[in-house]
């Protein structure tokens, strides 16, 4: 494991509704930057693709892949490890996933900026594909910390903390 400053990063606006987020790409680049120097990344030449895309096709994703016929914010797909020879070529992540509108609703619900929920999505994405997970009550704390953490680092707020205020 190596601490690296940013794996290169592969964004595809994939859905029209993104054009109103001018600086969606820019956001994105700067959460994965923030999260891989963080943590100790597999190997110092690492890549990650984002797709930004809308409710209807991430909804086909999660139906596709987890068996859930709705749309969610965050999808992430984490690359399959193998052993080899290092032949130089980048070691792939993963897949990361976002929906607008969700992400959208979700900011407005939570009375977040956007960017600041966009970047907490990306980040929480980007953790999946390093194996983070929160099933287990101790997983989720460990993983949250972690978003903490990061999201610190790029001036955002405790996203669970305001969650928890805004559901009492």
């Amino acid at each position: 494991m190596v601490k690296i400053s940013s794996p290169n990063t592969d964004v595809l606006i994939a859905a029209k509704c993104w054009q109103s987020e001018a600086n969606a790409e820019a956001v994105v680049r700067r959460a994965i930057a923030a999260a891989a120097s963080a943590i100790e990344l597999p190997s110092d030449n690492t890549e990650v693709a984002v797709m930004l895309t809308d409710d209807e096709r991430i909804r086909e994703l999660n139906e596709q892949w987890r068996g859930q016929d709705k749309p969610t914010n965050v999808l992430s797909f984490p690359a399959e490890w193998h052993v080899g020879p290092d032949d130089g070529a980048p070691r792939m992540l993963g897949d990361i996933a976002i929906a607008y509108e969700t992400t959208r609703r979700e900011a407005e619900e939570e009375f977040k900026p956007f960017e600041n929920h966009l970047s907490h999505l990306v980040v929480h994405g980007f953790l999946h594909l390093l194996g983070y997970d929160h099933i287990q009550d101790g997983e989720a704390e460990e993983m949250e910390e972690l978003e903490r953490d990061i999201l610190a680092t790029l001036g955002i707020a405790d996203p669970y903390a305001i969650k928890d205020q805004v559901m009492k």
